[in-house]
């Protein structure tokens, strides 16, 4: 999933160089440096508890878009400082606007990742009834969106930071059909994400209360409730979702709305609640729930299927 997303993201973001052809300032107001580092600072230390989290654990391929999307917000503000101090730099603006809009691209497909291996960890005969979609697709079908709205976003985003007024209004309209496509999207995956919780409680009570796994530590290993990364995901869902309706907000304003030009709405609705919600993940790391063999119901239905404990 990390791949294809990486890849758009790297060539977008090399066009900065062919771009940056002139010495005009290209934002509306200069960004402020003192919440840009500390933006930094608490991105760059939840990354590098992440990077920990994924060497001690097994290094699962999935867990990469968490890594590395905490990493690239640690450098977008980086590369925002850099802003602060060279306003005109068109090629920093490309950089910044990108990294800082796209990387949550990366959270959204873990999440999805989150889900679908939840549902496939309690074997078919739970997951087909408490999910409307194949367990085994959601990783897929939801993904794949993301990289599409991503990529739509990214050319929106990227003709933002033009000179051009005419390339401006067009890039802003451009990423707001990406952030709407995005957000409807993921209002359908917090539909099934929901659903999948309420069924496994109501229909497999035994699945829902029955966890009698290791007890969660902050820097223990496996654990056995894996209601704990579920609720995890729901607050991580929350706050993706807080910053969505931000962002779209800030593009049907236009470049030189009021949202766009007073960087506190920035903070409060984007940076701050991304970074509290991912951090959550330092400590519930969910390789952790998902390596533990399921409990109760779903561990019987697995024995009588013949399939391993673990999925």
């Amino acid at each position: 999933m990390t791949s294809p997303v990486l890849c758009a993201l790297f060539f977008l973001t090399s066009l900065s160089s062919v771009l940056a052809a002139d010495g005009k300032t290209h934002s509306l107001s200069v960004p402020a440096v003192t919440p840009a580092v500390i933006a930094l600072i608490l991105f760059g230390l939840s990354a590098l508890v992440h990077w920990i989290q994924f060497f001690r654990f097994g290094r699962q391929p999935f867990m990469l878009a968490l890594t590395l999307g905490m990493t690239a917000m640690a450098v977008g503000f980086v590369v925002r400082i850099l802003v602060s101090h060279n306003p005109t730099s068109l090629g920093l603006n490309i950089v910044s606007t990108l990294l800082i809009l796209l990387s949550p691209c990366l959270f959204l497909g873990l999440d999805y990742m989150i889900l679908g291996r939840l549902a496939v960890m309690f074997g078919p005969d739970i997951s087909n009834k408490a999910m409307f979609i194949a367990p085994t697709r959601v990783a897929t079908i939801f993904v794949w969106s993301d990289v599409g709205t991503f990529l739509v976003q990214a050319l929106g985003g990227s003709m933002t930071t033009s000179s051009n007024i005419n390339s401006v209004h067009l890039g802003n309209k451009i990423a707001l059909i990406g952030l709407a496509l995005q957000l409807v999207s993921f209002a359908l995956f917090m539909v099934l994400m929901l659903v999948f919780g309420s069924r496994v409680r109501t229909r497999f009570p035994h699945v829902w209360r029955g966890q009698q796994g290791k007890a969660f530590t902050v820097a223990g290993g496996e654990v056995g409730d894996w209601r704990i990364l579920y609720f995890t995901l729901c607050v991580t869902c929350v706050a993706i979702l807080v910053r969505s309706i931000y962002r779209l907000v800030q593009f049907i304003q236009g470049y030189g709305g009021y949202v766009s030009t007073h960087e506190v709405f920035f903070y409060c609705f984007d940076s701050l609640p991304l970074w509290m919600a991912m951090s959550l993940y330092c400590a519930v790391w969910p390789p952790r729930f998902l390596n533990s063999p399921p409990q109760g119901e779903a561990l019987e239905l697995r024995k009588q299927d013949g399939t391993p404990s673990y999925a």
